[in-house]
């Protein structure tokens, strides 16, 4: 669920579905589920490239990293990327799990708004979790909520911090999110909020029920929500046109490339370096 309060009021809720996926069970999985392969093709298909890319280059990073440190090389699988990313954060996630709420590539085409990975440490106690933020540009932001975050394995995970990311045209970079995020358990609910100062000028939700990963229901919502992945990205640009015929402002992406920060796979509006970074 989406709702807009300003400028302009706009709401809109969709079912879909996502996957779950426990990083240590992506080979069990692959072998049990004829429709889901793991870094090769079927109709879905779970490539470990797609997600947390740390071996690339961070565009205008702000905050270093630990002098020990060093960007972990790509060739390493997700979940040794999710550990070291949270090391570099000064959690121990060894022995642990990662949870993955996402779509995998639909037919070959990926899309998701934002992932979720819920880290449990050794002794199953919520350790931290990630939000991982993709736009239309392909761009890929990951918002870190650590264990200072999370009043207990009952509360769920908050975090208020600058988008400082070009998230859509009718929200301003500047603005804030405001994350809830819930630990999956027989229920999802998650929520994230826009802020302009102490205004919400957004609400997104995503709530739903849990469900065992069979082949046969995998099947079964293939035939319900045929190529999601796509369906998501028609419907982001379906509403921005209604947006735009509701006369709502809207801001260039080239407009304040200074403002958009820590991201994956820069487009080339920012991604050329401005006067005051070569100074």
């Amino acid at each position: 669920m989406h709702h807009r309060f300003a400028p302009k009021e706009h709401r809109f809720d969709y079912r879909i579905f996502l996957f779950a996926l426990d990083l240590d069970e992506l080979a069990a999985c692959d072998r049990r589920l004829a429709l889901f392969s793991v870094n090769r093709r079927n109709l879905y298909s779970f490539r470990e490239e797609d997600y947390l890319p740390t071996g690339e280059a961070l565009h205008r990073r702000t905050a270093p990293l630990s002098p020990d440190a060093a960007p972990p090389p790509a060739a390493r699988s997700l979940k040794e990327r999710v550990i070291a990313y949270l090391a570099e954060r000064g959690i121990d996630l060894t022995g642990g799990r990662v949870v993955l709420l996402t779509l995998p590539r639909v037919a070959g085409y990926l899309f998701n708004p934002v992932s979720f990975y819920f880290c449990y440490d050794r002794q199953g106690a919520p350790a931290a979790a990630l939000a991982e933020v993709t736009n239309t540009f392909r761009e890929m932001k990951t918002y870190f909520l650590g264990a200072d975050a999370a009043a207990g394995a009952a509360a769920p995970f908050r975090l208020r911090t600058p988008k400082h990311f070009y998230v859509s045209p009718y929200s301003d970079v500047d603005v804030a999110f405001d994350f809830r995020l819930r630990l999956p358990g027989e229920r999802l609910d998650l929520r994230i909020d826009d802020f302009a100062g102490p205004a919400r000028t957004l609400a997104s939700t995503l709530t739903g029920e849990r469900r065992p990963l069979t082949a046969g229901r995998l099947a079964a919502w293939t035939i319900k929500y045929p190529l999601i992945t796509l369906r998501v990205i028609s419907l982001i640009h379906w509403h921005a046109l209604r947006l735009w015929l509701k006369r709502v402002p809207w801001f260039a992406k080239s407009a304040r490339p200074q403002d958009q920060r820590d991201l994956y796979r820069p487009h080339a509006s920012v991604a050329a370096p401005s006067p005051s970074d070569s100074a």
